[in-house]
């Protein structure tokens, strides 16, 4: 399964959450809700889910395997430092 596309939908400065992303894989099949999260020093992601009647949450979607994870994180989280640098050359240019 490849990852064809992603989107940062909206980013966040304060607070853990950091953004929430689309992903598309093999251009057929779109997850949403995706969310960075910043913690413990590192960037993370968590995966969309819904809340429980009993208050936990359960995954809705999530990689099988740690190799799978692995490249999905990578890729969302390398596209999210993209954003995060356009963003800040942006901001730079107005000044």
């Amino acid at each position: 399964m490849e990852i064809s596309d992603i989107k940062v939908r909206k980013t966040f400065e304060e607070g853990p959450l950091k953004a929430i992303v689309s992903v598309t894989f093999d251009n057929e099949l779109a997850v949403h809700d995706v969310k960075i999260i910043y913690a413990k020093d590192k960037l993370f992601l968590i995966m969309p889910s819904r809340k429980n009647l009993d208050g936990t949450y359960k995954d809705i979607v999530h990689p099988i395997n740690s190799e799978f994870r692995l490249k999905l994180e990578s890729a969302i989280l390398a596209n999210y430092n993209d954003v995060i640098e356009a963003q800040k050359n942006a901001a730079s240019e107005e000044v």
